[in-house]
């Protein structure tokens, strides 16, 4: 009897360390794994491929890696941004992702071997051409406009995109910046913790104007088949964001992390990506995007912090913000 314990402890220990090696989890912002957002069918997709079982475990990023340093979970961290990369690189969690950049299409030269994007977008400020006939036609003119122009934007203390605005301001108006923000104020109906909060405002009326991206008039031209959802364009030019994944270096299943880097550039994967994360694929032709993203209104000029550029300004472009809004 003793034996045959023994032996069924036994069976039982290496079913579960098998099941355990056949896992692969993955840290995700909240928008990624939510309904609408790509991880539902990339778990499809990638299982399908892996034959193993891929789980998200979403949050917020940084302040999590911050948190566990090398005892983290994640075997890959995805939906990380050179806003917040430098941070994330110098804590030496991630190992090289061995990836050909040859395939890429970014509007800018990527040559990173930690972080690989995945897709892309520009920040900007979405508006609804049936409740505004004629936009701000600039940057400069969005500062001139009147009270009763009303815009919600994101807190760039807790919000990707916000930052991103904060960043936006600061490499427009460079040590203006707080005086920028400062004409601006009135015209803010409130600053959100995230970026749904203020997009829901948007879509519910309550806004003129909503800080998004240059691709979110693409759902709602090929989800509600609705044109009139648009983003104005500035001549200043748009801040650019792009979307990173990285390995974990202390994963427990490199294989399968290394299989899942390889995925991300692959042509199945960008092509779901547009519709799945409503972003431009990092790896893919524009003859190749949606039709509806082909149709999208975009910047001439792109503007873009390197990590060491963004992790040495960001303090002061959030300062200017507050401080420009506190007036």
């Amino acid at each position: 009897m003793k034996a045959l314990t023994t032996f069924a402890a036994g069976t039982l220990l290496a079913g579960t360390a098998l099941a355990q090696d056949n896992v692969l989890t993955v840290y995700a912002g909240d928008y990624i794994v939510s309904e609408w957002g790509p991880g539902p069918k990339i778990e499809e997709i990638f299982e399908a491929r892996c034959d193993c079982d891929l789980q998200f475990s979403p949050g917020d990023l940084m302040p999590r890696l911050r948190l566990e340093g090398g005892r983290t979970e994640a075997d890959i961290v995805f939906g990380l941004n050179t806003d917040v990369t430098k941070e994330a690189r110098a804590a030496g969690l991630f190992a090289p992702h061995g990836q050909d950049l040859s395939a890429l299409t970014l509007p800018i030269d990527w040559q990173d071997d930690v972080f690989l994007p995945f897709n892309y977008a520009h920040t900007a400020f979405v508006y609804d051409t049936d409740r505004i006939a004629e936009p701000p036609a600039s940057f400069a003119a969005l500062l001139e406009a009147g009270d009763d122009l009303s815009i919600v934007i994101q807190d760039p203390r807790t919000s990707i995109s916000g930052l991103a605005l904060a960043l936006w301001v600061q490499a427009v108006y460079g040590d203006g910046a707080e005086e920028a923000w400062a004409q601006l104020a009135d015209n803010v109906l409130t600053v959100t913790k995230g970026w749904s909060e203020s997009y829901g405002l948007f879509t519910d009326g309550e806004a003129d104007m909503v800080l998004s991206y240059t691709t979110s008039p693409a759902y709602h031209l090929i989800a509600e088949d609705d044109p009139t959802i648009k983003a104005a364009i500035f001549p200043e030019g748009h801040y650019f964001m792009v979307e990173l994944v990285g390995k974990v270096a202390g994963t427990d299943n490199p294989e399968l992390a290394d299989q899942f880097m390889d995925f991300v550039l692959t042509e199945e994967f960008q092509s779901m990506i547009a519709t799945g994360n409503w972003s431009f694929p990092a790896a893919l032709p524009q003859a190749q995007w949606p039709e509806g993203f082909r149709q999208l209104d975009l910047p001439e000029t792109a503007l873009f912090y390197s990590e060491d550029e963004a992790d040495a300004l960001k303090d002061q472009a959030i300062e200017a913000w507050r401080a420009g809004l506190s007036r």
